[in-house]
């Protein structure tokens, strides 16, 4: 039997004014996975996770939670799931404890046992009766995610959830994550802009470019798809630029200082072109592999364009 998605988005359009901002997007998350969602600024990242969580109505698809449309079935979709869009809202001057108490009114079953369950999920034992005012980041961010696992959902939405967090504090929320995860059997949303995390955290991804998503798969398998990244380092970096750019083995090139150039190519025809060089007169001082990251996926999706 088929394990069924627990967030399914399917032809999703976006359509404000005459601007179409979201462009026939579909994808799917899967029970215990965790699903790192990139673009860069304006790609329309944000628009979508909004219509994820039920702020915004897509103006054509269909998004789903669990088997629910969130547009004809929004009470049941969103009961499903648990989300932090920007940052948790937090009373300060009271604990850890009030504040999930306070939340916990709200939602239907939720009672002192369950409290204590969240607290222990996301290890805040210790401090959960200090005040908020007095956590670190790092632990008002996990007494957020503890408000979003109240109810039970299946499906975890954390928006930038690292943002403003020291190396350590990205480093303890990237294993609490994963451990969650492990544990619980939750399906959860990651958007960040810190790629090199993603690229730890995730097991699949989809990266958004203009509105659309031009690429979905797993981690290893979209980095192992690029080609080799070559270093060269040259006596002459323009003459050696020309004659790499007019091989059908080289994909890109382009200079990186004044004897460095950054080729991507078929790591294979290295020797071939290394010896097209040397019988062009120019010397070849060092060749180095380059290994290919989810920034350079990123980047080779995008343009280059500026990831928040």
């Amino acid at each position: 039997m088929s394990v069924k998605p627990t967030v399914r988005l399917e032809n999703v359009t976006k359509i404000i004014g005459k601007k179409t901002i979201i462009d026939q997007i579909s994808f799917e998350i899967y029970p215990g996975e965790v699903f790192g969602f990139l673009g860069p600024n304006g790609a329309g990242k944000t628009t979508t996770i909004r219509m994820l969580v039920g702020l915004i109505k897509p103006t054509s698809g269909k998004v789903e939670i669990c088997g629910f449309d969130v547009r004809k079935q929004f009470v049941k979709a969103m009961q499903r799931l648990g989300s932090i869009v920007e940052n948790p809202e937090l009373y300060k001057y009271l604990s850890g404890r009030e504040n999930l108490q306070i939340f916990a009114r709200m939602l239907p079953g939720v009672d002192e046992e369950r409290i204590q369950e969240v607290i222990d999920l996301v290890d805040l034992t210790a401090r959960v009766d200090d005040q908020v005012r007095t956590y670190s980041l790092g632990m008002r961010q996990r007494l957020g995610i503890a408000q979003a696992l109240l109810g039970r959902p299946d499906v975890l939405i954390l928006d930038e959830p690292t943002n403003g967090l020291d190396p350590m504090g990205i480093k303890d929320l990237r294993t609490f994550i994963r451990k969650l995860v492990d544990e619980t059997g939750l399906s959860v949303l990651v958007s960040s802009h810190i790629l090199s995390e993603i690229e730890l955290l995730a097991d699949r991804v989809a990266i958004m470019s203009h509105g659309k998503i031009v690429k979905t798969g797993s981690v290893s398998d979209l980095v192992n798809s690029l080609s080799s990244g070559v270093d060269w380092r040259v006596s002459d970096s323009l003459r050696a630029l020309a004659i790499l750019n007019e091989s059908p083995h080289v994909q890109a090139a382009e200079l990186y200082d004044d004897h460095t150039i950054h080729t991507l190519m078929d790591e294979s025809k290295t020797s071939f072109l290394n010896e097209a060089l040397l019988k062009a007169g120019i010397e070849v001082w060092t060749i180095e592999r380059k290994v290919q990251t989810l920034e350079d996926l990123f980047i080779s999706l995008t343009g280059g364009d500026h990831i928040v």
